[in-house]
């Protein structure tokens, strides 16, 4: 399968701190990349670093097969959406889709025009009178009418509420499966990034704790349910990711290597992705093997 995101030891610094720190990704061609992370996770730090709004101070990073940088022709083929929608808000919707057109060689008005219709979003109204939901259908609307390889979106769901985000989402999924479309969004929404994405990456304390599909990371993850004792006499080919425990109980997020066979003495459970997200999202160091591949 082909890339179209590939970093190695990529990292940004402000000062002494590390927002980012040895980032290792892959992101498939075509797919839904989910990338969650606890606030302060660098999560935007890594959005901004593949548009080539910032400079890396350490490592590398390739899009579409291409060093990130400020111009057109590299720009051309990203779709970009923040958190905070960039529309003007006195401006109507015509005027956004003409000045789409006016700055995008590839804009497709025919396109645009008929997405909104059919969203029952007014086209002559000021963006600043629409609800939340329908501004974001609308900056979603720009952003695909460029016609990109690649959409990068930035907490595009945080302040919608449950419906808006499910028909935002709904928008997206149709967007992708008309083919050509690959998507990195981030969100701590777990539950809705799980209903459109095939792929995950979870960054914590600046660095990379996971990344992968989505399908293989759950067949690589057990819940293990046992009397409480020393997680060493599990075996090597068990690495925990988490562990709780009672007096007489001890419960454990593992990740199996696919030839270690778990003792008799667990019971083992599949865990869901949004119990191996949170338990791979409190990790504050490297998880060698648990890292991105």
């Amino acid at each position: 399968m082909e890339v179209a995101i590939q970093t190695k030891d990529l990292g940004k610094r402000y000062g002494s701190f590390w927002a980012l720190e040895n980032c290792d990704i892959s992101v498939p061609e075509g797919s839904v990349s989910a990338l969650v992370g606890p606030n302060g996770a660098g999560k935007s730090t890594l959005l901004n670093l593949l548009i080539g709004l910032s400079n890396a101070s350490a490592g590398e990073s390739q899009v579409l097969g291409r060093v990130p940088h400020q111009r057109e022709d590299f720009l051309a083929d990203i779709g970009y959406l923040a958190q905070e929608i960039p529309l003007y808000k006195s401006f109507s919707t015509h005027d956004h889709i003409t000045m789409g057109k006016s700055l995008n060689k590839r804009f497709d008005e025919e396109f645009i025009r008929k997405r909104l219709t059919d969203l029952s979003i007014p086209l002559d109204k000021r963006v600043g009178k629409l609800s939340g939901g329908q501004r974001a259908q609308v900056a979603l609307a720009l952003a695909l009418a460029k016609k990109p390889k690649l959409l990068l979106l930035d907490e595009p769901v945080a302040a919608l509420d449950p419906l808006a985000r499910h028909d935002f989402l709904s928008s997206l999924a149709q967007a992708v499966a008309d083919g050509g479309l690959t998507v990195v969004m981030s969100s701590h929404l777990l539950a809705d990034l799980e209903r459109v994405s095939d792929h995950v990456i979870v960054l914590a304390s600046g660095k990379t704790q996971l990344c992968d599909d989505i399908e293989r990371v759950l067949k690589q993850h057990k819940l293990l349910v046992g009397p409480r004792s020393n997680t060493k006499e599990l075996g090597d080919g068990l690495r925990v990711i988490h562990e709780t425990h009672t007096a007489k109980q001890s419960t454990l997020l593992v990740r199996v290597d696919g030839k270690t066979k778990v003792p008799a003495a667990w019971q083992k459970h599949e865990p869901n992705i949004e119990e191996i997200i949170l338990a791979y999202m409190g990790q504050g160091k490297d998880l060698n093997e648990g890292s991105a591949k």
